[in-house]
C-alpha cells in the first residue's frame, strides 16, 4: 500500500484512534450505555480520521471536524436518553423517506424522475457542509465524499476481517 495514499493515511490514523479507545477500561463493558458510548467513539474516530486524512482540501472535511468539535464541547457523557433520541430520529427519517417515495415528480412526460432542486436538497442533507455549496461544488464534493466513504468501509472491513481470524 502506498504510504501517501488516502487508504493508508486513514488506516494509520484510525488504528491509532482504535488503540486509544481500546485502552479505556470501562466499568461494565457489556451494558447498553457503554456499548453505545464505544459505538459513538468508534464512529467519531472513523469520521475524524477520514477528515484529517483528506486534509483541508475539501469543504466537507471542515464541516465534519467542526461537528465533532462542537459535539465534544457540548457533551462530556452520553446519557441513556440519547439512545431514545437516536431511535426517534431513525424512525422519523424512515417515515420521511416513505413519504418521499410516494411523492416523486415527473419530468416533462419522460417518466418518473427527480427535479434538480429536490436532488440538490437531498444531497445538501447528506454531504457535510453541503448547505452552503452551489450545485456544481455540491456535485464535486458529493463524488469525493462517496469515494472517501467507500475507502473508509474497505479499510474497516479489512480490519474487521483481520481481527476475526
Amino acid at each position: 500500500m502506498n504510504p501517501s495514499s488516502l487508504k493508508s493515511r486513514f488506516a494509520t490514523r484510525f488504528l491509532r484512534a482504535l488503540t486509544q479507545i481500546h485502552a479505556r477500561k470501562p466499568i461494565c463493558p457489556s451494558s447498553p450505555t457503554e456499548i453505545f458510548r464505544r459505538y459513538r467513539r468508534i464512529k467519531a474516530a472513523a469520521d475524524k480520521s477520514m477528515a484529517y486524512s483528506v486534509r483541508s482540501r475539501r469543504t466537507w472535511t471542515g464541516a465534519v471536524l467542526w461537528k465533532l468539535r462542537s459535539r465534544s464541547c457540548g457533551r462530556r457523557s452520553v446519557k441513556t436518553s440519547t439512545l431514545v433520541k437516536s431511535q426517534q430520529a431513525i424512525e422519523k427519517k424512515t417515515r420521511h423517506e416513505k413519504q418521499n417515495k410516494n411523492t416523486t415528480t415527473t419530468t416533462g412526460g419522460h417518466g418518473v424522475g427527480f427535479g434538480v432542486e429536490a436532488t440538490a436538497s437531498e444531497l445538501r442533507e447528506l454531504v457535510p457542509g453541503g448547505e452552503a455549496m452551489d450545485y456544481c461544488n455540491l456535485l464535486d464534493e458529493t463524488a469525493h465524499y462517496i469515494k472517501c466513504l467507500t475507502t473508509q468501509v474497505k479499510v474497516m472491513k479489512k480490519i474487521a476481517d483481520f481481527y476475526s481470524l
